[in-house]
């Protein structure tokens, strides 16, 4: 049995799962068969999901499972065992895709910039790169994490988001890809039609040639720290360097709370962390389903 602060977050979380069911989540995973009805619903099962990770941290399925058996049988009586929780579960995986685009599309501030977004991309890790990967490999590569100076198989997660502040900037967008995909190409495919913007980020983004042609059409700016020419002699960078080092200072501070996003989506959701993932539709609920949980955090 939990206390009622947590019972009265509960009941919340399960409001505003129904609410969306209603409106669109329910065509995500409708079934086609006799046995459309089921004594736990998908409601119940994203609800219990959703709560156990941000209120319990409980970052695992089976870590999940076993504390609605200890704690919320008188909420879920007909949870069922593990193994059907599990595959149940990842049925979900578009509901959850689906949540966590309503969630940021309901809930966005007052407070942000609409003409400032803000970039950047973390590693998704499934293994180690000194191992080879065997999930979700039709979604999921071998990619290297200059921050960390790592190799891993994963996926990446990028994130375009509206600046704030002083305070975490609020996505507009985020992305999914393979851990090779650079981030540059995610811009050019995803992001490259935006009009009147300043984007800030980092010396991935570096392309003269592309981003003229971009402001020139599209009136955006993309803004990166001062990257140094190959080959430019040594006089011309003493000569620029106080006007690079403060415009690249500049810049970066700007950006830097992108990076603040990131650590607080791990910190609530151990979300980089998808070791224990055994399928593409676990990996996908992994992802989906903890950026939902750090909107909800946000919601309450």
């Amino acid at each position: 049995m939990i206390n009622q602060t947590k019972a009265l977050k509960l009941v919340k979380i399960y409001s505003v799962i129904c609410e969306r069911f209603e409106k669109d989540l329910k065509y995500t995973c409708e079934r086609f068969s006799n046995n459309d009805k089921q004594d736990l619903t998908d409601q119940e099962i994203m609800t219990i999901y959703l709560f156990s990770v941000e209120e319990e941290q409980r970052f695992s399925v089976k870590q999940i499972h076993k504390y609605a058996c200890d704690w919320l049988l008188d909420w879920f009586p007909r949870l069922g065992s593990y193994s059907a929780f599990s595959n149940r579960l990842n049925r979900l995986s578009e509901a959850f895709k689906d949540l966590v685009t309503d969630l940021i599309a309901i809930h966005y501030p007052e407070d942000c910039f609409p003409n400032q977004s803000l970039l950047d991309s973390m590693p998704i890790v499934t293994c180690s790169g000194k191992r080879s990967g065997k999930v979700a490999k039709d979604i999921t590569d071998k990619g290297y994490c200059s921050t960390k100076s790592m190799y891993y198989y994963g996926v990446k997660l990028h994130a375009l988001a509206f600046r704030r502040e002083n305070k975490i900037p609020f996505p507009e967008e985020i992305q999914i890809t393979s851990a090779s995909v650079n981030d540059l190409t995610v811009f050019k495919e995803v992001w490259s039609t935006k009009e009147n913007r300043y984007f800030f980020g980092d010396k991935i983004y570096m392309n003269k040639e592309f981003f003229s042609e971009f402001e020139k059409e599209k009136n955006s700016v993309m803004m990166t720290p001062v990257k140094a020419v190959k080959g430019e002699c040594q006089e011309i960078r003493n000569r620029d360097k106080a006007f690079n080092d403060l415009y690249s200072t500049a810049v970066s501070r700007i950006r830097q709370p992108i990076e603040s996003f990131f650590n607080w989506l791990i910190q609530k959701t151990d979300i980089q962390r998808a070791s224990k993932v055994r399928s593409t539709k676990g990996l996908l609920v992994h992802l989906f389903g903890k950026i939902a949980v750090a909107f909800i955090n946000l919601i309450f």
